[in-house]
């Protein structure tokens, strides 16, 4: 009796485990890849697709750069001006991946065929090390030559910043991102571009706070 009982308990809590488990499984849905989804109120994929658009937008559209195109191709035997990317910085107290925004600004860019980007950062370092690396192992038919990389004309930087005002359980959380191509060579700006277009108001229960 003290036997079926104890499997009959062992069999219950088995089944409660069970299910349980089953129960704290994640809940998946796919949707649209530009549905607009908000749930904490910080910066999103939304977000980063209206800042890139505008800057990408203004940009491309700017009678600056424009004209310095037009010159420039015509003084080159029809080689575009080069940019390079510089830093984007997050001076906020959010998480922001500003590499993302930097990205998507130049591959609108490159695929507009108005400015041709030269490898930064990063990429920069392994392509020079791979280079040294051929000096010595490839052969000289082969090898890429040393020197001889396309210098930039110019160089993308920009920040995101962000404002943030709170009373009671409302925060109004405003952001500025701004981005600015810059003459290498002389240091003056070509173009510069603020989208302060998102704010958010956010309201949270007196029991979150």
């Amino acid at each position: 009796m003290k036997s079926r009982v104890l499997f009959s308990v062992v069999g219950l809590l088995l089944l409660m485990t069970v299910l349980s488990a089953c129960s704290s499984n994640p809940r998946v849905q796919r949707v649209d890849a530009d549905t607009q989804i908000d749930l904490s109120g910080r910066w999103n994929d939304t977000d980063v697709r209206l800042v890139s658009d505008s800057l990408i937008s203004e940009a491309l559209s700017s009678p600056r750069v424009a004209s310095f195109i037009q010159d420039f191709t015509a003084r080159n035997g029809g080689r575009l001006p080069t940019v390079i990317i510089g830093s984007f910085r997050n001076n906020s107290s959010e998480h922001i991946d500003t590499g993302i925004i930097s990205r998507m600004m130049e591959i609108a860019i490159v695929n507009s065929g108005k400015l041709e980007f030269v490898a930064g950062g990063d990429t920069r370092v392994e392509l020079r090390a791979e280079r040294g690396d051929q000096q010595m192992h490839a052969s000289e038919a082969t090898a890429a030559a040393l020197a001889n990389e396309t210098g930039a004309n110019f160089m993308l930087t920009g920040s995101v910043n962000i404002i943030e005002d709170r009373a009671g359980n409302t925060t109004v959380r405003s952001y500025f991102v701004t981005a600015e191509m810059t003459n290498i060579e002389t240091n003056s700006r070509l173009w510069m571009g603020e989208n302060s277009e998102i704010k958010k108001v956010i309201t949270r229960s007196r029991a979150s706070i």
